[in-house]
């Protein structure tokens, strides 16, 4: 019985990720056949690179909503992770490889904080978010000065993103490492979510918060690794931002976690909590970036480009609640 239970739950789960793989199949040639500077190999993987720093935030946050909870900031800690960065790096002069830890570190900071706001002080994961966001975007302003830190006196800092290992070896193939990074990780937090009790656990909270708690399961702790997980990947994402702009920009941030948090939802994860998957979320990801892209190279303005991702965002939404009605 719980074997057909599983068998099922396995083929609703391949169905809805192969019908997110033919949204984003028919994006593509929607957009080829649209504009002829859409499909090369250039803009494909301008649209890849696009997509590694709001899926490096997207696969922490896919986390923190498979818990039922939300993290508003993301963007911001983002940011503050970066001009953490370029502190050490830049200021103090720290080799590079411990600017980088000392990027993500202040990540997974801001997450153990968000963690011990939500468990331990009992508030909204919204407002507890929320404050964090307002926090590390002061904090970015007044670190920095408001003004953008460059790793000018660390020249290999931006091979962290825009060098090409790939380019090396073959001759001509010249993937920026941003891409191959955001792969790995991928394939990390889909282990850590599919075969590690930090996955079991996390689905057990989304699905039913107050039941885990009474089978002996230690809520508050492991909401607190989660979110710190999810700093973790967001410290991540700050590393490549700066190192694709050579620079932490204190300005930047703000947005991005709702760019985020829709991939997570368009790549089906439930705001309700209890399911989700990684690769649903990477494909998110891809579609959000294939729509952005394509409208630019359309020629759609901005601002409709992102009322068309905000009705996009409701739709995904409005699809989830139908189909959780549908199961109960």
């Amino acid at each position: 019985m719980e074997t057909t239970q599983k068998f099922r739950g396995f083929r609703k789960e391949a169905l809805r990720q192969l019908l997110m793989f033919g949204s984003l199949f028919l994006l593509f040639v929607f957009f080829s056949l649209a504009s002829p500077n859409f499909c090369t190999f250039e803009n494909i993987i301008s649209i890849i690179l696009a997509t590694c720093v709001n899926g490096m935030l997207a696969l922490g946050v896919t986390f923190v909503i498979i818990t039922s909870g939300i993290d508003l900031s993301i963007g911001t800690v983002m940011t503050l992770s970066a001009v953490m960065s370029g502190v050490f790096i830049t200021y103090w002069h720290l080799p590079v490889w411990l600017g980088v830890l000392g990027g993500i570190g202040t990540g997974m900071l801001c997450g153990f904080v968000n963690g011990i706001v939500i468990s331990k002080m009992k508030l909204p994961p919204f407002i507890a978010t929320l404050g964090m966001m307002m926090i590390a975007k002061g904090l970015a302003l007044v670190i920095s000065g408001a003004t953008p830190i460059y790793y000018t006196d660390a020249p290999s800092f931006s091979d962290i993103a825009m060098g090409s290992i790939i380019g090396k070896i073959i001759p001509g193939a010249d993937i920026p490492n941003a891409i191959l990074i955001f792969i790995l990780f991928a394939i990390i937090a889909n282990i850590i979510l599919t075969k590690t009790a930090i996955g079991r656990y996390d689905f057990a909270i989304g699905s039913n918060e107050e039941a885990a708690r009474l089978s002996g399961l230690n809520v508050d702790r492991w909401k607190i690794i989660i979110y710190m997980l999810c700093g973790f990947f967001v410290g991540i994402g700050g590393i490549l931002m700066a190192s694709r702009l050579n620079s932490a920009q204190p300005a930047l941030g703000q947005g991005y976690e709702l760019d985020a948090i829709a991939a997570v939802v368009i790549g089906g994860t439930s705001l309700s909590g209890g399911e989700g998957s990684i690769i649903g979320t990477v494909i998110g990801a891809l579609i959000m970036s294939t729509l952005t892209n394509g409208l630019r190279i359309l020629s759609v303005p901005q601002e409709w480009q992102i009322v068309i991702s905000g009705i996009i965002v409701i739709g995904a939404v409005y699809l989830d609640i139908i189909r959780r009605r549908r199961t109960k």
